[in-house]
């Protein structure tokens, strides 16, 4: 049986870690995607959802009334969103655990 110092709590109890448990890939895995969906969605609807049926008029609309952010400052947001996600990658699947 383990000693009560190897299991950490979170959350009041809801959430306890193992000591030297391993996380598991899929789990590594959801972390990039989640950065990946950032970095499509961000360079997929920058002008907003204009296609939209029913919210595509409104929001041209308000992107002809409001002055829109310029590309360096997409461009700015969208390499350190790849940077991020590149740490993160490397973070999660190539740097090995200490011991």
């Amino acid at each position: 049986m383990s000693d009560k110092g190897d299991i950490h709590e979170l959350a009041g109890g809801w959430i306890t870690e193992r000591k030297g448990t391993p996380v598991p890939g899929f789990l590594k895995l959801t972390y990039v995607g989640f950065c990946a969906f950032g970095l499509i969605y961000l360079f997929r609807y920058m002008a907003g959802e204009v296609d939209h049926a029913t919210r595509g008029p409104l929001v041209r609309q308000l992107n002809a009334v409001m002055d829109q952010p310029g590309t360096p400052w997409f461009a700015l947001l969208g390499t350190l969103l790849a940077a991020y996600t590149a740490l993160l990658l490397w973070y999660a699947l190539v740097r090995k655990e200490e011991e």
